[in-house]
């Protein structure tokens, strides 16, 4: 029985805005990996704040809080990209006649970028959190709700597929260098 009914709430409302305030970065960080769009990616992760606080009453388990709210983020992003109007970053360039990433591009390894997004949204998500954010494997199916056993055979299906892409697009890239060689010569 409580004896005090909002202070659980109080309590969790705390927890939570410190959660956020202490991991926003890396929210905005794996919104970002998504949309590509530093804007959308802040949008993200306003609404995703916002629905964390606003449902922080709900929270049943307070040591589980980071998940709880890793994963609303994550359901944020993907309702960001399942929504009729959007366009990616480098659509939009392509779009305005302008190469992709023409402009500023913050990751170092382009390639790598694209290669993720071809990935499924569940697979990508599993390779961002384990290799960009470095969760542990229990803590990336605690946040996707899903068996340990099923993020490690996404995970590694998902490493196999990339190094395949990465693989045929470096031999691409080395083909293409050497015949652009070779017209030199002549």
């Amino acid at each position: 029985m409580l004896f005090f009914p909002g202070k659980k709430n109080q309590t969790n409302r705390k927890l939570i805005e410190r959660i956020i305030l202490e991991k926003y970065n890396q929210y905005y960080r794996l919104a970002y990996s998504y949309v590509h769009n530093e804007a959308d990616a802040c949008d993200i992760v306003q609404n995703g704040a916002y629905k964390a606080m606003r449902g922080s009453d709900t929270l049943k388990n307070p040591e589980y809080a980071e998940t709880w709210v890793y994963r609303i983020m994550l359901n944020e992003c993907f309702g960001y990209l399942k929504k009729p109007g959007f366009l990616s970053y480098e659509a939009m360039q392509e779009e305005n006649g302008m190469e992709a990433g023409a402009v500023e591009d913050t990751y170092t390894n382009v390639d790598l970028q694209r290669a993720l997004e071809t990935l499924p949204e569940h697979d990508r998500a599993v390779v961002i959190l384990k290799y960009f954010e470095d969760r542990k494997l229990e803590e990336i199916a605690d946040i996707l709700e899903e068996n340990v056993s099923t993020v490690k055979s996404r995970l590694y299906r998902s490493i196999k597929k990339l190094r395949g892409i990465l693989s045929d697009e470096s031999n691409r890239n080395r083909y293409e260098r050497m015949c652009d060689s070779k017209v030199h010569l002549f």
